[in-house]
């Protein structure tokens, strides 16, 4: 969930917007005015749920758009239709996926708040403080598919100290997506697996044409945290990391550098489209309409492609090591305890949504990765997949995934980071002061007592 301040996290495609886009504009709408109707609406149902038939009402705030919003929607119906003790009440929530946080944090203050939420992986650290939240740790190591079955990031991406907090929702990986027909004009072969950054950096130049308006490459100039993740699989591929071993620094001053030392040799070359809007979305309008080499994103930005009619393929993510490596950044399914009988008709619910045959479902119809290795091989991922340019490449991706850490200060490191990282793109700072900088900022944080 490129994944606002997850705000890649970051993730539900619009038609012709890209998901993350979608699913992050409006960050800066919180609950608002859409808040106090829609609380009043929660708070009017029955304290424990149950009616007058024994049938179970829980809500569920989704915060999707258009497509993802159709058919999470009509997952619920589905799952309503299937039994009669339990029914679903599947809305948007009154905001975007960016704005969720605020919003169950402003619910949770005001005691009126939903029994599922669509929870950013990286907001789950600072929501699962609450009491309220649900423990799911033997519902999901006992369930359906089995634990070790879901992928490694997955399986991260939920558990805190020891505990799984939440179920998996969304899931993605970053590759790299190839304008084929200017690597022929360029006279130069697609990328092969275990290539590297500085091979990454040479092909962005080559692929320049300043003369036609061609870029080698972009990359995301907000600050945000689409501007933030595309960096750590370059930390963690050079030894570094988000934070410390002793939690009170960040894990990548020298690392951090390095990685920055790379993203400032594509600003010296003149080969980065650097998109100083949120989203991202004029980096891909860039790439979509043929005047860039090359583009990392995640399967989000795929139909979109598509679309476009560009010649493409993709290729996994370069690194330093020659060893695959990149980062997911999945999202959450997190339940809230509104009393027995709606958190156990909540924990069904999302057992239900996360088998393979509801993920698979939910994956095509709503652009995320199969969570499990389960949903992977289910008939019809397999030929969405097949059907589907560069699909697999992301779905490979994930055997070597790693994810950003679950923990209440990563926003404060995000945002120390993202000022790095913008910095050098802009020009105004080398990568060792950048560096410095952000580590300044993100130490303060995370000596903040939680």
């Amino acid at each position: 969930m490129p994944a606002g301040q997850d705000r890649t996290s970051k993730p539900h495609p619009a038609p012709g917007l890209p998901r993350r886009r979608v699913l992050r504009t409006g960050a800066g709408v919180v609950a608002g005015a859409a808040t106090l109707p829609l609380l009043d609406a929660c708070a009017a149902t029955t304290s424990d749920g149950v009616g007058a038939d024994g049938r179970v009402t829980i809500e569920m705030w989704h915060g999707q758009n258009e497509i993802g919003a159709k058919a999470i929607e009509g997952l619920a119906a589905d799952f309503n239709r299937s039994q009669s003790r339990i029914r679903v009440n599947a809305s948007g929530g009154g905001v975007v996926a960016d704005a969720m946080l605020q919003k169950v944090t402003a619910a949770l203050a005001a005691g009126a708040f939903p029994d599922i939420a669509y929870i950013f992986g990286s907001d789950l650290a600072s929501i699962a403080r609450s009491p309220k939240v649900v423990d799911l740790t033997g519902v999901m190591h006992d369930g359906d598919p089995p634990w070790n079955g879901f992928w490694p990031s997955v399986r991260e991406a939920v558990t805190l100290h020891g505990k799984v907090r939440a179920a998996p929702s969304l899931l993605d990986s970053l590759a790299v997506a190839c304008n084929t027909r200017l690597f022929q004009r360029a006279g130069i072969p697609l990328p092969r697996p275990g290539w590297t950054w500085p091979e990454f950096v040479a092909t962005a130049k080559k692929l320049t044409d300043a003369g036609h308006g061609v870029f080698g490459t972009a990359w995301p100039g907000a600050g945000d945290e689409d501007t933030v993740w595309r960096l750590w699989p370059m930390v963690w591929d050079l030894g570094g990391d988000v934070i410390a071993p002793d939690g009170k620094s960040i894990g990548f001053a020298d690392a951090g550098k390095r990685a920055l030392e790379t993203v400032a040799q594509l600003v010296a070359d003149k080969s980065v489209y650097i998109d100083p809007k949120p989203g991202s979305e004029q980096m891909y309008q860039v790439f979509t309409s043929g005047r860039m080499g090359m583009v990392i994103t995640g399967p989000w930005q795929l139909p979109n492609i598509v679309e476009s009619k560009l010649p493409y393929d993709v290729v996994p993510m370069p690194t330093y090591s020659g060893k695959p490596l990149t980062i997911s950044g999945p999202d959450t399914w997190t339940v809230f305890d509104n009393g027995k009988a709606r958190s156990r008709a909540a924990v069904e619910f999302v057992r239900w949504l996360i088998t393979p045959a509801q993920d698979v479902r939910w994956d095509i119809g709503g652009g995320s990765l199969p969570l499990s290795r389960q949903t992977e091989a289910e008939s019809a991922w397999q030929r969405h997949s097949a059907d589907t340019v560069g699909l697999p490449v992301f779905t490979k991706a994930l055997e070597t995934a790693r994810v950003r850490p679950i923990h209440p200060a990563y926003p404060q490191i995000s945002q120390a980071t993202g000022e790095a990282v913008v910095s050098v793109l802009l020009g105004r700072a080398s990568p060792a002061k950048a560096v410095r900088r952000c580590a300044d900022k993100a130490d303060a944080a995370l000596l903040i007592p939680r």
